[in-house]
């Protein structure tokens, strides 16, 4: 083989690994990420016995015992389900929730099995966030002809937001506000300084200029 045709050999092989290394090119010439958080919901449920529509009090300790297990944090949200859960044993469960500052949800979310008669089921439903298929260090190319972001573009930011959300359910809607801004909390302290009634309107106290009085 002549040194031309070794070069010709040589050539040929780097075309066709390089032919076989742009098959996985990126193609997103966006700004968007692909690579977005996914939410994913767990429920955990717990019956207790509520004899005549309450909860006794043996009931409520295994239901505080069980919360404590459950770790339960901020973004959980708690239900009743069960056909005394417009009773009094809503409040009950609501009274041990409120030791860890929950409330219960309207509504509950559906559970596999039959709620018995005078039986009451909590429902801890759990988000959770992720960002799937990160990170992807599977694009070894610097820059493309086609200006198209990394394979891994957007995993490091949303990643960072998917883990240190303290509700996973914000990535989601958002949070739900009160209606209240901190406009408004500005000037109910403004008009109430304002309401005031100045000191030394209503005259100075009359005080006896005579010794021992």
């Amino acid at each position: 083989m002549t040194n031309r045709s070794k070069i010709a050999l040589a050539v040929a092989i780097a075309c066709s690994t390089g032919l076989t290394a742009c098959g996985d090119l990126p193609n997103n010439r966006s700004l968007y990420s692909v690579n977005q958080p996914v939410v994913e919901h767990r429920n955990f449920t717990f019956d207790l016995n509520a004899p005549g529509g309450t909860v006794p009090i043996s009931e409520q300790r295994r239901l505080a015992d069980w919360f404590e297990t459950m770790h339960l944090r901020y973004g959980d949200r708690i239900a009743v389900d069960g056909g005394m859960a417009n009773s009094r044993a809503r409040d009950d469960v609501a009274g041990i929730a409120g030791r860890y500052g929950m409330l219960l949800s309207d509504g509950a979310p559906v559970t596999e099995g039959f709620v018995q008669p005078g039986i009451v089921r909590v429902v801890i439903t759990r988000a959770r966030a992720s960002v799937p298929g990160c990170p992807d260090w599977s694009d070894h190319y610097i820059t493309t002809l086609e200006n198209a972001t990394s394979d891994g573009y957007g995993c490091a930011v949303n990643g960072n937001y998917a883990s240190m959300v303290a509700d996973p359910e914000h990535l989601l809607h958002g949070a739900q506000g009160t209606g209240e801004t901190v406009v408004m909390s500005s000037s109910k302290a403004i008009e109430t300084y304002r309401a005031a009634i100045p000191t030394g309107k209503a005259g100075l106290p009359a005080i006896s200029t005579q010794s021992g009085k």
